[in-house]
């Protein structure tokens, strides 16, 4: 899997990610900070329990905000 996703359910910004991402076929695999030891992943990674988190495994990338995912996924998807 190419992209990591931390999420919460009902969080109106990851829906809008995975709305955008649908029809490209991208997948995700998605991880639910409400497990307490990914909350603490999550943290470790980024600094704070802020979802979505998007990590891009093969090109190293990590980052917050719905905005700034789907502007990266709109040039990195499928690359």
């Amino acid at each position: 899997m190419k992209y990591i996703l931390y999420v919460r359910a009902e969080c109106p910004y990851v829906t809008k990610v995975k709305i955008f991402a649908e029809p490209l076929g991208l997948e995700f695999d998605e991880r639910d900070i409400s497990d307490p030891a990914v909350a603490d992943e999550l943290i470790e990674r980024g600094g704070k329990r802020q979802v979505p988190y998007l990590v891009d495994v093969e090109n190293v990338v990590e980052m917050y905000e719905s905005e700034d995912i789907i502007e990266y996924l709109k040039q990195h998807a499928g690359s």
